[in-house]
């Protein structure tokens, strides 16, 4: 499924996690539906965890020393991802329950499972790229947003 919103229309809330941001960092990694969703963000409502920020962070400076982009490129990014119009849960408290509970049952990581948590809890649809998410997600019948 992919929100194309128009003005005024109203667009699915979505919970995006890092595999997607990835994809509107770096050219080489982006479809049109990842385009879509990134022109989407000042009509819609997008939750991250806290977790987002660290991996985003870790995502950009992995490709600066693969040299795959320059030192001021990660800064560039890292401000210009400072600024995007996302809402940060920081509700950690569900790690030692809910999300430990996710992982198990959907064999997801923590990280993965942090993502889905947040969506569930916020009855809101997810975004991402990873297979195993968007198969626990769809099990859960969570919301999928095309990337």
């Amino acid at each position: 499924m992919v929100d194309h919103p128009s003005v005024g229309s109203a667009v699915t809330p979505v919970v995006v996690d890092a595999s997607v941001t990835a994809a509107w960092c770096f050219q080489d990694e982006a479809t049109d539906a990842s385009r879509a969703l990134h022109r989407s963000l000042p009509h819609r409502q997008v939750v991250v965890p806290l977790l987002w920020h660290a991996e985003c962070a870790n995502l950009l400076l992995t490709a600066e020393r693969r040299r795959r982009l320059s030192t001021e490129s990660c800064s560039e990014l890292l401000d210009l991802l400072g600024e995007l119009p996302i809402e940060t849960d920081d509700e950690t408290a569900h790690i030692r329950g809910p999300v430990i509970r996710l992982a198990r049952t959907h064999r997801l990581t923590v990280y993965d499972a942090i993502y889905l948590d947040l969506a569930m809890r916020r009855g809101i649809a997810l975004a991402t790229r990873e297979n195993d998410l968007r198969r626990a997600a769809a099990s859960l019948n969570v919301t999928l947003i095309q990337t």
